[in-house]
């Protein structure tokens, strides 16, 4: 699925058109190559396919304060079909895709015990950063004039949220696990 595609789609369908550089900054403010796998980095790109598909066209290319001339596109009747088709795609697919983590705890052994409990704190103090980030989003979101215009968007951010909590009361688990691992192959050593 192109998420690059889905995220411009969507920012055209819903503010109107606009440029390229508009466009990124509306990502890198919502830190979606982050939490959705966005490529942000070939959004000028994207556009440049989508114009060549029909499912946006320029509108206009300007010069603002002799910066470099920038083109507005806006979302075509074909857009807004592939828009509605990336959505459902998107919305129905339920599986969360690669599980590096769980790789790295399938194949560990007991002697890694310690140094995985140590890479889960790390991990931790990541999640509670990005949790942190994500809740100051969802109450700046919920704060704005608009609900019903922002509730697909605070929807989101309050379910990476309880996404992200979930993950943090497993790590806690986890950890727990893992120590008591140590603790009981230290014991059976002394017993020896």
């Amino acid at each position: 699925m192109n998420l690059t595609r889905l995220m411009t789609l969507g920012l055209l369908a819903s503010g109107g058109p606009q440029h390229g550089h508009e466009l990124r900054l509306h990502a890198e403010r919502s830190n979606v190559s982050a939490w959705g796998g966005v490529s942000v980095g070939a959004l000028h790109r994207e556009l440049k396919t989508m114009d060549g598909l029909g499912m946006v066209e320029a509108v206009l290319t300007e010069s603002v304060n002799g910066r470099p001339p920038r083109t507005i596109y806006r979302i075509t009747e074909r857009g807004r079909e592939e828009l509605h088709t990336l959505r459902c795609e998107a919305i129905s697919e339920t599986h969360l895709g690669p599980d590096r983590l769980g790789v790295a705890l399938l194949f560990g052994t007991i002697s890694d015990a310690e140094m995985l409990a140590g890479l889960l704190r790390q991990r931790r103090a990541r999640l509670v950063a990005d949790r942190d980030g994500v809740v100051a989003e969802w109450t700046r979101l919920s704060n704005l004039a608009g609900v019903l215009a922002n509730s697909g968007a605070k929807s989101m951010f309050r379910r990476r949220q309880l996404q992200i909590e979930a993950e943090l009361a497993w790590l806690d688990e986890c950890e727990q696990d893992l120590l008591r691992a140590v603790a009981s192959t230290d014991d059976e050593k002394s017993r020896s």
